[in-house]
């Protein structure tokens, strides 16, 4: 029995367990930004250098309104500085500012020999922890479709990196570089009030029937946890067994299981599993069947495929999904396409879970069970918009600066208005050619990334007064770290997950 304070050894034996919270539905609205086409019109014999035109023609008037703003009434030695509208039509010992797409020509950027070794399962090289050269000599661009201009200057500060957006304020020196005096990028773009995408749902619907008058209490919370890394071994039972106790509400005293029960939607974002077992063609698959006396064998080869670790994972979220709503992202090590945007885990490899997923019908209904997604990933989750990826594109970014932090690259990329910079350069992706998801359109409420080394969080506040929770979530495999949000004041707090090691007998 447990008393009041949720001591369990006080209170009288042998009476009713005390009244246990029930678990409130949150209000979940997922976006399909990152919805690849299917089957036949899926290309990929575009051009990549289509994608770097087509964002800067998108951010090349939201950047000229925040330059022109800014240095209106700049002047230099009595010079005025002017705008140019290409890049190769600067001239030199002219002030003037200019908007191009940014290009580093860095020596250890990896080359398209690694990205083919990776996409076929060979064993590729080490990967880089930097793409930065120590002896100094990689160079910053600043391109449009008209050239191409080397730009270098203090200002830069080397915190821009290939694919982002901005304006340079400066003057072409005599060796036909461009000396930088001041940057102006997009900064973050209009927020969403909360609820307007769910009232603006509602206002459609009464006015084809009666008023619809929303009914809305009090939210409850929202569990991010990433880096699950399971690999079906002994190793990992104790810590995701506690981490399942939990999240059910089946572990701890009184308070701790009320704590877990305001808890409304779990969010796993990236790299469930430690690796992704190649898949095989389809005649490594035959060849598999058969054994060396050539006898025909039935079920998987165990030397070329593993399931331990799917099952494992899909064992763990049929053990939470009857309590508790999941939405799954992929990340780097999981079996999904290597290019972003990363498409949904494919519901074979959850035989038993599956049955918890709702029907792949893009509508604003409320998901309540498993809903596979995309990385990145983009939705409304009581009200608040959330944007959030498995961890590749800030771990890429990293590679190309120096002395900055994750919750930096975070903030970088939002003002940038561009979630995934140095793709395709450096970071594959889908040769998108009309229109680039990976342009940040509205600014969200919550943006989280996964997979990080430590867990971080930061608001920061946009020109026109947005405000937007900065989360790093860090791996649980490493750290044993539940991050919760308070979806009603955005409050964060942190549950670690202690496994305590018995001493070591002398």
């Amino acid at each position: 029995m447990t008393s009041p304070d949720g001591n369990l050894l006080q209170g009288a034996p042998f009476q009713d367990s005390p009244y246990l919270p029930s678990r409130n539905a949150s209000s979940y609205n997922p976006l399909h930004t990152f919805d690849l086409p299917k089957g036949t019109e899926k290309h990929y014999g575009q051009q990549y250098a289509d994608m770097y035109f087509l964002r800067l023609a998108q951010l090349k008037e939201a950047i000229k309104r925040q330059a022109e703003e800014a240095w209106k009434d700049f002047e230099l030695a009595g010079e005025k500085a002017t705008m140019v509208d290409r890049v190769l039509d600067v001239r030199q010992g002219d002030l003037c500012w200019i908007i191009g797409t940014v290009y580093m020509e860095m020596a250890l950027k990896p080359n398209v020999l690694d990205d083919i070794a990776k996409e076929h399962w060979i064993a590729a090289p080490p990967v880089r922890q930097t793409y930065m050269s120590s002896s100094g000599q990689d160079e910053m661009m600043l391109e449009d479709e008209s050239g191409r201009l080397r730009i270098t200057g203090e200002s830069l500060n080397s915190h821009y990196v290939t694919g982002c957006v901005l304006a340079a304020l400066g003057t072409e020196q005599a060796d036909g570089c461009f000396q930088v005096i001041a940057t102006q990028y997009a900064d973050l773009p209009r927020q969403p009030q909360r609820w307007e995408r769910d009232d603006s749902a509602l206002a459609v619907l009464g006015k084809k029937n009666k008023p619809v008058t929303p009914k809305r209490g009090s939210a409850g919370k929202l569990a991010i946890v990433s880096g699950l890394e399971i690999t079906g071994t002994d190793d990992d039972d104790l810590a995701l067994d506690l981490l399942v106790q939990f999240l059910t509400g089946e572990l701890g005293a009184h308070p701790e299981q009320s704590r877990s029960g305001k808890i409304t939607r779990l969010i796993i974002a990236g790299n469930s599993l430690s690796s992704s077992s190649p898949i095989l063609s389809r005649e490594d698959f035959v060849n598999s069947k058969r054994d060396k006396g050539g006898k025909q064998q039935f079920g998987y080869h165990t030397s070329s495929y593993n399931a331990s670790p799917a099952e494992r994972l899909d064992a763990l979220l049929t053990d939470i999904l009857p309590s508790l709503p999941i939405t799954l992202i992929p990340g780097a090590s999981d079996p999904a396409n290597v290019a972003l945007p990363q498409q949904a885990l494919h519901p074979a490899l959850f035989p038993q879970s599956r049955q918890y997923a709702n029907p792949p019908v893009k509508s604003n209904e409320s998901r309540e069970g498993l809903d596979s997604v995309t990385n990145p990933w983009e939705g409304d989750i009581d009200g608040w918009r959330l944007l959030g990826t498995g961890g590749q594109t800030v771990d890429d970014l990293l590679k190309y600066v120096d002395e900055v932090e994750e919750m930096d690259v975070l903030e970088m990329m939002l003002r940038w208005r561009s979630i995934a910079p140095t793709a395709p350069d450096t970071l594959w992706c889908y040769p998108f050619q009309d229109d680039d998801p990976l342009i940040l359109r509205d600014c969200p409420h919550i943006y989280f990334a996964g997979n990080q080394s430590k867990f971080e969080r930061r608001v920061i506040q946009g020109p026109a007064d947005q405000k937007v929770l900065l989360l790093s979530i860090p791996k649980f495999r490493e750290t044993k770290t539940l991050v919760v949000v308070d979806m009603e004041t955005l409050e964060v707090e942190t549950v670690e997950i202690g496994v305590v090691q018995p001493p070591t007998p002398e």
